[in-house]
């Protein structure tokens, strides 16, 4: 009796405490999101995974040396996972539509400003006494409006390493709701009259264009911005090596198999990060709630900007493509694409709507610098 005793009280159902079932339930969500919804399954599914294991009573497998601890030591808090990632995005992306309307640029920018606003947010928040962020936890936390997952990981590994699981969540969580938040702010801030505003086709970008801009990209903002320097140094070598042709096996590797690999040790480092002593607090619904506002504040912020250059334009600008500039790659251009065909079919606004998506991206890593460079 006193081994069966022994044996009950080493087992995980006798340890379990109500936290950690409840984030074994969160996980199995994350797993039905990934899995059934299909909302962001590349990583939902690896961090919904994670936050099982790592809330398995008496395992240890998210702390000491346990394998996804070391994931996280090893990839995340030396920032080298989101890096990596976001050089197979640079591999991945196109700058034609930027450099063929160099205007969507400011739509890019102007959707940052969720990131502010909410940075802002959440100082107030805590000076009234609702929660408890530092200005590195609310920095963090802003960065969720760029809707980038690397970048917004890459900020809290260094500014708010403790809410990096619920930050981490709430920004893919974000970028795969991308289709049901943004078209009703669009459709509310947009006339049909502006909806329906057809854009002449792009012209050619040449090769040479296409190869200096990634160099031009990064010495112009890292030697101003070096805190800036990892993230668009990684997005612009990524992009130099598609453009370049001449390392078409590196850039197919980056592309594919390296962020593939990368992409699955990142999803377990961030569910290592989803321990039940640690997520289930009430900062953890504020960093939620921010997320959400500073993603609609984004949105709201790239198309009231493409209204105001229109008012000073003569070629006019659908006003949609504005709200693309969150940088939630590709996924936001094409909603841009979609609510664009709703009011007129012939309105193909997909590679329009490019040009503010891949600016959102250069914004958010430049945004990203500006916190980590006055707050680090």
């Amino acid at each position: 009796m006193e081994q069966l005793n022994i044996l009950w009280a080493n087992t995980g159902l006798q340890q379990m405490v109500w936290g950690q079932g409840l984030m074994l339930l969160i996980g199995m969500l994350l797993l039905y999101l990934a899995i059934v919804r299909k909302f962001e399954p590349l990583l939902l599914l690896p961090i919904g995974f994670g936050a099982i294991l790592a809330n398995i009573p008496g395992a240890g497998i998210a702390e000491g040396n346990g394998i996804l601890h070391i994931f996280y030591v090893i990839g995340i808090e030396s920032g080298v996972f989101p890096l990596i990632i976001f050089m197979g995005v640079g591999a991945l992306t196109d700058f034609g539509p930027l450099l063929a309307n160099p205007r969507t640029l400011l739509l890019g920018a102007a959707a940052q400003f969720g990131i502010f606003a909410t940075l802002f947010g959440a100082i107030g928040l805590t000076t009234i006494g609702i929660f408890d962020f530092s200005l590195t936890d609310a920095a963090a936390i802003g960065i969720i409006g760029g809707a980038d997952g690397p970048t917004s990981i890459y900020v809290a590994s260094k500014l708010a390493p403790d809410l990096l699981g619920a930050i981490a969540v709430a920004s893919y969580s974000y970028m795969a709701l991308v289709p049901l938040i943004q078209p009703p702010i669009m459709r509310m801030l947009t006339t049909k009259k502006e909806r329906q505003i057809e854009m002449v086709q792009l012209r050619e970008v040449s090769k040479i264009e296409k190869i200096i801009f990634p160099i031009m990209l990064l010495l112009l903002v890292a030697l101003l911005l070096p805190d800036a320097a990892p993230l668009l140094g990684m997005f612009a070598f990524g992009n130099l090596m598609r453009e370049s042709g001449v390392v078409d096996r590196l850039s197919d590797t980056v592309q594919n198999s390296l962020i593939n690999i990368v992409t699955i040790f990142l999803g377990l480092a961030v569910g290592s990060k989803l321990m039940a002593d640690k997520f289930l607090q009430l900062d953890t619904l504020g960093i939620l709630l921010l997320g959400m506002v500073a993603f609609a504040i984004g949105t709201a912020c790239g198309l009231l900007m493409a209204k105001l250059m229109n008012m000073f334009s003569k070629k006019k600008i659908n006003p949609l493509i504005g709200s693309a500039g969150v940088s939630a790659v590709p996924m936001a251009a094409r909603v841009s694409n979609k609510v664009g065909l709703e009011s007129n079919p012939h309105n193909f606004l997909l590679m329009h709507a490019m040009g503010p998506n891949v600016a959102g991206v250069i914004g958010s890593a430049i945004a990203a610098g500006i916190m980590i460079q006055f707050l680090s």
